[in-house]
């Protein structure tokens, strides 16, 4: 299974070196969507949806929002981001509370509130900079990292048990130790405020837990382990986007207010 993991994440890391660096720009915001219409079609599942057609019907609905925001609303980009920062507060204090029920039309709202404002939010930081974009998801990998290995080895005291019992405060700290890190180097080379970026990138990566978090809430009361099955040995889209979906955001959104564009 290791061995497994370790080649997809390989052709992953290849793959989104081309769609971000060879692949022409519009193309490139188009696979993104793909990739997040895909899942779509896996948050459907969480849904009790059997029938294709009607997992179809949501994917189609996820999809149309991505073409409001960009191409008949853009101004509205600003909100969605705003918005999607109220929600992660809220998921914060919907994880305290789990094991809680959740209604079949919450679910519907909570997929759009998940996938669209993350589609607006990796369109963005990938029109104003790949760069920006990479670094999203460096403070992700690092928090992943981190959390993994700090876990591993010192983990005791367990996260949110009710949801995802193999997460530690230890391995979120040794997570968050790795992206501080980063975000020194990063503020040093770049010669910015280390006084306010620091905290910001480690606000992003604390926020990637919650989102790591709030997907496996979801994906608990559907009653599966995994989103899906398109990245053998790590499941599914949402498996692979659920820190991003949480980080992206609220990058893009800081970047603005910090006054780092």
């Amino acid at each position: 299974m290791l061995k497994l993991r370790v080649i997809t994440s390989v052709i992953a890391l290849v793959v989104i070196g081309v769609v971000l660096f060879v692949v022409p720009p519009e193309y490139a915001e188009l696979i993104i969507g793909l990739l997040l219409l895909a899942g779509a079609w896996e948050w459907s599942g969480f849904l009790g949806l059997s029938k294709t057609a009607l997992r179809g019907f949501y994917t189609a609905i996820v999809g149309a929002c991505f073409l409001l925001v960009h191409y008949v609303f853009p101004e509205a980009t600003g909100t969605v981001l705003l918005v999607a920062a109220a929600w992660w507060c809220v998921a914060f204090l919907w994880t305290l509370f789990y094991p809680t029920k959740i209604a079949m039309p919450v679910r519907w709202i909570c997929g759009l509130l998940v996938l669209v404002p993350l589609y607006t939010a990796l369109v963005l930081l990938f029109r104003l900079g790949v760069n920006y974009l990479l670094f999203t998801l460096l403070i992700v990998w690092a928090a992943d990292a981190g959390a993994y290995f700090a876990g591993k080895t010192f983990g005791r005291v367990k996260l949110a048990p009710a949801i995802s019992p193999g997460k530690t405060w230890e391995g979120v700290i040794g997570g968050l130790v790795l992206v501080a890190a980063l975000a020194v180097g990063v503020g040093i080379w770049r010669d910015l405020n280390i006084g306010v970026f620091l905290p910001f990138v480690l606000a992003v990566a604390a926020l990637s837990v919650v989102g790591d978090l709030t997907v496996s809430m979801f994906k608990r009361t559907a009653g599966v382990k995994d989103s899906g099955s398109l990245f053998p040995g790590h499941g599914g889209v949402l498996d692979r986007i659920d820190s991003v979906a949480a980080a992206a955001p609220l990058f893009a959104l800081g970047l603005g207010w910090l006054g780092l564009i």
